[in-house]
């Protein structure tokens, strides 16, 4: 390996022609697979000296990971094996039927998401983790190849490190790692600074849009906060090119316009998105607290970790060339003070409340307030670039930039984050990256400097995800990993399905908050960011339990629900128990207004049904022989009839306990306990009443039902509720799917019965319904429009370029 002399290298950013070929270079080829390898050896380094999985018995099976992003990918699986109930319209699944399209625009949009399908399902966690690393080695791909077309003056592996650096930052490391989603971000923000840089040569008119499109298919959240960084890296890439003021203004409206092309084609995914966030339940409203300096800045050095402060750690090589592009005094003015200030206005922009909102899309997240930390690490790694595009530092400015980097790690002594491994690392990476800078350029010298640069990258990148690791697991909520025992219950579920004549329930314990897709089967327990309202609030009136203030729901183990919903099947007490005492998906419902709920979930059962089957307790306790249930919301600890108990987890705002089962009532004035001496309402269920209700109800129901991929089909008893008189339908059709936004039904308006999907009995007997999530229709629109934009005006260029030829 070879490093350049210390000789000032002039910026040839500004001549695209001698941009263009270093692209094609060997030395190219080498820098992005010198990056994707450190990446990939610094991340699975630590997870081993972690003992994480999949190198260790730890496992990483916590928060969203657990939740969402494992059994999404694992219906992903299903859906491109053709197993699933559902398509990518609708989920029949979770949530008692739920919107899907916007689930897999937010989740599983990513190009390589698919990925998942080449191995076993029962491998799904190794699948995941496998997509993260690789995402994790392409972000550092890109930012090198970016690295090398904006500034090819630079040494070929000092572009790999650098870009490995990005890929390996704190925010990569502490939080994409388990936000796996959020990594497309971390790959968008070099693509995306690549696009600028094709549109500031007027080059790449189609395919800069198509880049535009991908980055905000996969993840449109983490994509905007690296179009709004990508957009600041293009005025610093003007302001530094000398030109005449008419030509930065022309640019930037290429730029503006390349941009809403590549929105636009992605609009038939993103506009559902939106919506389905618009009709979500809603979440928590926080007010931004910035973090302490102190922490900021701590957060700055390698292994450290806390949840609400910026991860802004990147390879102790970054600062220190950063800092130094301040006191080089062979690199233009502009270009060292532009850098410089950019770098300065994304951190201190994290810190105030009115950007923080525009970096997150003017909604203060539910955790985790510092999501667009990764675009401050590639400005930082830009910045570094851009020192090194010029030649190394001489000694002056190497140690007046040391000098930064020392002030910088002596401003965080006093914050608590800060521990003696982190400090050790920070310092031995100083003098390392140093010492490197110092010794002569050429030959074995030039080896050992590359060594000691890529020595700090890896141990600190490594240590500083084995932390992370480690913190994670001991900070947040984590559930039981994937293993023998899941199979099991997913053979279990599967053996025992039934759809769509009947539902089959995961039931409880609950592996994740989405079981139905992890673990198959057909039931109401879902988590996403667009729970819709609509089914939160439904099951919540019939005493369904949630967390995650509402938007994670749960299953609810009660014999009258199980009947409304066509459950006929639930895991329960380690196997699969059956019942006969469930209703058809579709039924019919006499002439009455639909229900009305009131504050009693027993009540609202009964009304949802359309028969008393609870008795109200006397003197405190249930009749002999009823089964006591307890509807304790926010009661947390262990409930008790007699020798009976059960474990309640609530308190609202945040959880709700669900209504629980105490078992039959089986000594004469035995009293509920509820835990903490908390308030709570017992209802004792009859179930002599309740079969009573579910045979009268069947013997007009539908005759066939026929769930699809975008809606549901069904036959109900012909003329059987044609009214003497108007010969027009008098009773209602209830589904029992949550009412939500997007379902039509041939001939007839649907309604909502009790939150159901509901309809005016057809004349004809058959129903046939079709869900379209919102905004698909207006998306699709303007996916079109901005394709047929695009393509006039390559027509229109390629008319007025062959008017211009002699």
């Amino acid at each position: 390996m070879q490093i350049t002399p210390n000789t000032t290298v002039r910026s040839t950013s500004l001549r695209p022609s001698s941009l263009r070929p270093s692209s094609l270079r060997p030395s190219s080829l080498r820098s992005l697979s010198l990056a994707a390898l450190l990446t990939t050896a610094a991340v699975c380094a630590g997870d081993a000296v972690a003992r994480v999985f999949p190198f260790g018995p730890r496992h990483r099976a916590v928060n969203d990971l657990a939740n969402q992003f494992v059994p999404f990918h694992a219906h992903l699986w299903d859906l491109l094996r053709g197993r699933a109930d559902g398509g990518l319209l609708l989920d029949w699944r979770a949530g008692w039927g739920t919107s899907f399209l916007p689930d897999y625009g937010t989740y599983l949009s990513s190009p390589f998401a698919p990925l998942v399908a080449l191995l076993p399902r029962a491998d799904i966690e190794y699948a995941v983790y496998g997509i993260t690393v690789l995402k994790t080695a392409v972000a550092a791909a890109a930012m090198t190849f970016l690295l090398r077309r904006t500034g090819p003056g630079g040494v070929w592996w000092w572009a790999a490190v650098l870009g490995a650096a990005y890929a390996l930052c704190g925010w990569s490391l502490a939080e994409g790692t388990y936000n796996p989603m959020w990594l497309d971000g971390l790959i968008a923000f070099p693509l995306l600074c690549l696009v600028g840089e094709w549109v500031r040569e007027g080059r790449r008119p189609l395919l800069g849009p198509a880049v535009v499109a991908v980055c905000w298919l996969a993840n449109f959240y983490t994509a905007y906060m690296a179009t709004l960084g990508a957009a600041l890296v293009l005025l610093v890439r003007l302001a530094t090119a000398g030109t005449s003021a008419r030509a930065p203004v022309r640019t930037l409206l290429r730029a503006a316009l390349t941009t809403a092309l590549g929105i636009g084609l992605a609009a038939p995914v993103l506009v559902p998105v939106f919506l389905g966030s618009r009709h979500a339940y809603p979440g928590v409203v926080r007010e931004f607290d910035p973090a302490a300096g102190t922490d900021v800045l701590a957060r700055l050095l390698p292994a450290t970790y806390s949840f609400a402060t910026p991860a802004a750690f990147v390879s102790t090589a970054v600062p220190l060339l950063a800092a130094t592009l301040l006191f080089r005094r062979d690199v233009p003015g502009r270009e060292r003070w532009l850098w410089a200030g950019l770098c300065a206005a994304v951190a201190l922009s994290m810190q105030w409340g009115p950007t923080h909102l525009v970096w997150h899309v003017f909604a203060t997240p539910n955790g985790s307030p510092y999501r667009q930390t990764f675009v401050l690490s590639g400005v930082l790694v830009l910045a570094a670039w851009t020192a090194v595009s010029h030649g190394l530092p001489d000694r002056r400015s190497l140690a007046a930039g040391a000098a930064v980097v020392l002030a910088l790690a002596a401003g965080a002594l006093p914050s608590r984050l800060l521990t003696p491994t982190a400090l050790l690392l920070a310092g031995a990476g100083l003098a390392a990256v140093a010492g490197a800078l110092l010794l002569p350029r050429r030959g074995r010298y030039g080896i050992l400097a590359a060594l000691l640069v890529t020595g700090t990258l890896l141990g600190q990148a490594a240590a500083t995800t084995a932390h992370a690791d480690r913190e994670r697991a001991a900070r947040l909520d984590d559930y039981p990993p994937l293993g023998a025992e899941q199979e099991r219950r997913a053979a279990a579920l599967t053996a025992a399905d039934g759809w769509p004549a009947y539902r089959t329930d995961t039931g409880l314990p609950r592996v994740a908050g989405n079981d139905p897709l992890l673990l198959g089967g057909q039931g109401a327990a879902y988590y996403s960011s667009h729970t819709p309202a609509v089914l939160t609030e439904t099951l919540t009136a019939l005493g369904g339990g949630w967390t995650s203030r509402g938007r994670n729901l749960l299953s609810l183990d009660n014999p009258v629900t199980d009947a409304v919903f066509g459950v006929g099947a639930r895991w329960r007490d380690g196997s699969v128990e059956r019942t006969e005492t469930y209703l058809p998906l579709v039924t019919v419902r006499p002439p009455g207004p639909p229900p009305v709920y009131g504050p009693s979930p027993f009540r609202n059962q009964e009304l949802l049904l359309g028969a008393r089957v609870y008795e109200a307790p006397r003197a405190g306790a249930c009749p002999v022989g009823t089964e006591v249930f307890l509807w304790a919301p926010d009661a947390t600890g262990r409930a008790r009839l007699g020798a009976s108990t059960a474990a309640l987890l609530g308190g609202r705002p945040k959880r709700s306990a669900a209504m629980t089962s105490l078992g039959v009532q089986r000594t004469a004035g035995t009293r509920v306990e509820v835990p903490g001496g908390g308030r709570g309402e017992v209802g004792c269920l009859d179930h002599a009443r309740l079969r009573e209700a579910v045979t009268s109800l069947r013997a007009e129901a539908a005759t066939a039902v026929r769930p699809t991929p975008d809606g549901i089909g069904a036959t109900v008893p012909a003329g059987a509720d044609a009214d003497a008189h108007t010969g027009t339908g008098t009773r209602t059709v209830v589904i029992a799917a949550p009412h939500i936004a997007g379902w039509t039904c041939a001939d007839s308006p649907t309604t909502s019965y009790g939150g159901l999907l509901a309809l005016p009995v057809p004349a004809s007997g058959t129903v046939d319904c079709t869900f379209r999530p919102p905004g698909l229709r207006a998306g699709l629109a303007a996916g079109a429009g901005a394709l047929v934009a695009l393509m006039l005006s390559r027509l229109t260029s390629a008319i007025r370029r062959s008017r211009d030829r002699p």
